[in-house]
């Protein structure tokens, strides 16, 4: 699970324990080698996401964070630990972010309905640093309905479909040219009913006499990065659209009813689709971003490339 700062203003996982450190014992001249535990402290997960028993979107990555780094040359062997599998098989593959992130994505969305596992089998695996495994983890989820929102920033819309049937068709307001919003596919990463915007913690203006000053607790607010994009109300913002066209400072703007009906739509990793911003596209670990990568660029982070997975 990410934790970021919140909105465009401020502001489960599962932890391994024990000590797994003895020295391997000298088996006997008599007797066959007694199995020997692996020497050096644990190799610990931090969290696995999405969190088991939940229904996720179609876009929603497996993400894994480890709490000490994974060495280059130990992660193929990690990432063949940790097994996905799913009711419907897939292509997918690993690819990481950093030493200590890995998320594994299909290569298209998933299948709406699809029942998903993984085991990440890690007991005696090495991070190639002196660590190892001294336990499994299985999460399961199941993918729900496919959920989606296309953000026009420049046509002021935002087309939402469920299944390939159109559903409904909001006005909106993106960034303004100061401020632009990220371009590209985000895979809703939470959503809150009230959070705390400021200005400062996200590096607008910590100045309360600038005009890009705000520190304003606002409703409906659906995540979709971690450096702090929303889409939600704003009361600086109330009747979104072609006609005010005001620009936000990089949030998606919706009128109080319809971002109290959005929220109501969205589930973590539907993906919400942002074209026509200036502003490149979010980096595919900023939040669950993974679509905005090629298939080609994502087997570039990958150790053991394309898998399909095992069936449920």
């Amino acid at each position: 699970m990410l934790v970021g700062a919140s909105a465009c203003g401020g502001g489960g996982g599962d932890k391994a324990g024990g000590d797994d450190a003895k020295a391997p014992g000298k088996p006997s001249a008599s007797a066959s080698p007694s199995p020997t535990k692996p020497a050096g402290p644990p190799m610990l997960l931090d969290t696995i996401t999405p969190q088991t028993g939940t229904t996720a979107g179609v876009a929603m990555p497996i993400s894994v964070v480890f709490t000490n780094p994974v060495e280059a040359k130990a992660r193929a062997t990690v990432e063949k630990h940790m097994k996905v599998s799913a009711s419907h098989p897939v292509a997918g593959a690993w690819h990481w972010f950093g030493d200590k992130r890995a998320d594994w994505r299909p290569k298209t969305y998933w299948p709406a309905g699809t029942k998903v596992k993984i085991d990440a089998d890690l007991k005696g695996v090495s991070n190639g640093n002196g660590r190892y495994g001294v336990r499994s983890y299985t999460h399961t989820f199941k993918i729900g309905d496919d959920v989606r929102a296309d953000v026009s920033v420049t046509g002021h819309t935002m087309k939402v479909s469920r299944n390939g049937k159109p559903v409904r068709t909001l006005s909106i307001n993106a960034g303004s040219a100061q401020y632009p919003t990220w371009n590209g596919t985000m895979a809703v990463i939470d959503k809150q009913e009230k959070v705390h915007m400021t200005s400062c913690s996200v590096g607008i203006s910590c100045n309360k006499g600038s005009s890009n000053y705000y520190d304003l607790t606002l409703p409906w607010d659906v995540h979709l990065t971690q450096s702090g994009t929303y889409v939600h109300y704003s009361t600086g913002d109330p009747n979104p659209g072609s006609g005010s066209a005001r620009g936000s400072h990089g949030c998606v703007h919706l009128s109080l009813s319809d971002a109290k009906w959005f929220y109501g739509q969205v589930k973590q990793g539907d993906p919400i689709t942002i074209t026509g911003s200036p502003r490149a596209k979010a980096s595919a670990d900023n939040g669950y971003a993974a679509f905005n990568l090629g298939w080609g660029q994502w087997l570039a982070g990958s150790a053991s490339g394309q898998q399909t997975t095992a069936t449920l």
